[in-house]
């Protein structure tokens, strides 16, 4: 299925029914009094998450919702009958804005989180509620109130624990395939991943976290260069970036490092919050240079870079590094708030 992330639609909640001006008639009783009801209410539009879903597809080819108006009062106090409402049901983690005012209006991040997004119109009032002792016959009723309606952006932003970041081809896939249960593409042209792809990372039992891969980045992404810039957002609810770079072949002549920085200032361009997360290195591919130079070729990166915090050399390939790795994550993740805190 394709993914899409972004969409807008149109909601329209139903309008309140009329209320109506009758008179109770029945032989033997002259002045019956008013008995005109009220009009039911209208139907209003709910958004509901479900962890079941991951795409907001649907709502690109149905992009109008219309609920039904309520029924007009009748005679005999009668009531109109009120319209059903309407759920729309939305994959966890999409943020839904006014289109037209940029006002937030949900954000839906538990599943089976329900919002109201608009309301019915009210019914309107029969005339059995303006009779008085000054006014016994009332022909006064009122007309049912509009339903609300509002052009909305929705978008969907992935619900991760830990994110992947890098070049194309720089084993991203590969290692989210091999610590999870995904089973992204892999190839070996640039950009094999066209979506972001999520992956239950289980460390042992009871214990797990959620990874996230978006397609590689390139220099320019924060201008709409390459396709990672599109999905750069879906990495602001992580709690840690994992910036994966490959290390093989090393060549000095091949300036990895220049390339790790200008992804880095991608980051800063594109959301300064971004940039500065939680980030830590993975030099992966190690498993492609001899033994005796692996150590040497990280030591050389993590100077160039000039690089404090943690890093760690794995081969997704083969597996070796990843162990440590995912209990090193797991470790971290359990020392934060939880993520409901944080967003």
């Amino acid at each position: 299925m394709k993914f899409i992330d972004e969409v807008k639609i149109q909601i329209f909640a139903g309008d309140g029914g009329n209320g109506v001006a009758s008179f109770r008639r029945e032989k033997f009783i002259p002045r019956g009094g008013p008995n005109g009801g009220d009009g039911g209410h209208g139907g209003s539009i709910y958004a509901l998450a479900d962890h079941n879903l991951n795409t907001l597809i649907d709502y690109r080819f149905t992009p109008v919702f219309r609920a039904k108006r309520g029924e007009n009062g009748r005679g005999s106090d009668c009531y109109g009958k009120g319209a059903e409402d309407i759920v729309l049901r939305m994959p966890v983690g999409t943020i839904i804005t006014n289109n037209v005012t940029g006002e937030l209006m949900a954000d839906l991040e538990h599943d089976q989180q329900k919002v109201l997004l608009a309301k019915g119109g009210r019914g309107g009032l029969g005339n059995l509620h303006f009779k008085s002792s000054t006014n016994r016959a009332p022909r006064q009723f009122t007309h049912g109130e509009p339903g609300e309606q509002f052009e909305l952006r929705l978008e969907l932003r992935v619900l991760a624990d830990v994110g992947l970041l890098g070049l194309p081809n720089a084993g991203k896939s590969t290692l989210i395939r091999a610590v999870s249960a995904a089973r992204p593409k892999v190839a070996d042209y640039p950009f094999t991943t066209l979506y972001p792809n999520l992956g239950v990372v289980r460390v042992d039992a009871g214990r797990s976290f959620v990874m996230a891969d978006i397609p590689g980045l390139i220099e320019g992404a924060a201008e709409g260069a390459g396709l990672g810039h599109r999905f750069l957002k879906h990495l602001s609810r992580t709690r840690l970036l994992l910036h994966v770079i490959d290390v093989a072949p090393f060549d000095e002549n091949i300036d990895i490092v220049r390339s790790a920085e200008a992804l880095v200032d991608e980051l800063r361009k594109f959301d300064e919050t971004l940039y500065h997360k939680p980030r830590w290195l993975v030099f992966n591919k190690v498993d492609m240079l001899p033994e005796d130079e692996q150590q040497v070729v990280c030591s050389r990166l993590l100077q160039a870079l000039n690089w404090q915090d943690r890093w760690f050399a794995v081969s997704a390939l083969t597996g070796n590094g990843c162990q440590a790795l995912i209990y090193a994550i797991m470790e971290y993740l359990q020392q934060l708030q939880p993520v409901s805190e944080e967003i």
